[in-house]
């Protein structure tokens, strides 16, 4: 008797603790709706402190940071909560593998970390093989990867070496700009000095070199404007595919 006792305490212990799990969680996802993200990270966490193996609490978690722009935690908050899934019910497991895996993915293309976003994206597919969002993530992640080699790290240390080889790409990149605009202001000079030697001929307009200078100056701040704005729609995007989905 005393051990049946024993064992009804425990259940109902048990049951209490996710009850509270629950509530925390479900709070969260109120407070993460009124983009109150502040006040959703605390009730996530207050529920993981409850249940560190409640997979609802983790992905929230995750999504919760990834809407802040903490990329680096939020994968670590959907790792967590992989590690649970197969703790979760039966019928709950694949939605939960697949939005924690796509969005996983999401977080690491964030961070340039193209060869683990393509792993993660190759997990949510064979969970999912038609999901179209997932389809057109994993393609994007390979070209990435395929255009930056050494830029499918997924370890802080490998984006630290990534940051220095593209600080010292955009170094290059000046030092050649440089080169070329000396390079420009030598036959610009040259081009003076023989458009003060011939004129231009009735019925033609002359463009001086000091013209043709701010003409180009004018045509390479125009590509440049053109390609933020190209980066800014595709950050934009890829947030727009985030499962926002709380559970």
């Amino acid at each position: 008797m005393r051990k049946f006792l024993i064992f009804i305490a425990l259940f109902l212990s048990v049951a209490a603790f996710a009850q509270v799990d629950r509530k925390d969680v479900r709070r969260g996802n109120r407070q993460f709706d009124k983009a109150k993200y502040g006040d959703a990270d605390i009730s996530y966490r207050k529920a993981l402190n409850a249940d560190s193996t409640s997979v609802p609490a983790a992905y929230d978690l995750g999504n919760n940071l990834y809407r802040q722009g903490d990329f680096a935690g939020a994968g670590k908050s959907y790792e967590q909560a992989l590690r649970h899934v197969p703790e979760a019910k039966p019928r709950k497991q694949a939605d939960y593998a697949f939005d924690t895996y796509f969005n996983a993915g999401d977080a690491a293309l964030q961070q340039k970390q193209y060869r683990a976003a393509m792993e993660s994206f190759i997990q949510a597919l064979l969970i999912r093989p038609d999901d179209m969002e997932a389809k057109e993530n994993y393609v994007y992640a390979r070209k990435m990867l395929e255009n930056n080699p050494d830029g499918g790290g997924g370890g802080n240390d490998q984006n630290q070496d990534q940051n220095q080889d593209q600080n010292q790409d955009q170094q290059n990149q000046d030092q050649n700009q440089q080169d070329q605009n000396q390079d420009q202001q030598d036959q610009n000079q040259d081009q003076d000095q023989q458009d003060q030697q011939q004129k231009p001929r009735n019925g033609e307009s002359g463009i001086s070199p000091q013209q043709a200078q701010q003409m180009l100056q004018a045509i390479q701040a125009k590509e440049k404007e053109t390609q933020d704005k190209v980066n800014k729609e595709k950050a934009a995007v890829l947030k727009s595919r985030q499962k926002e989905k709380n559970w």
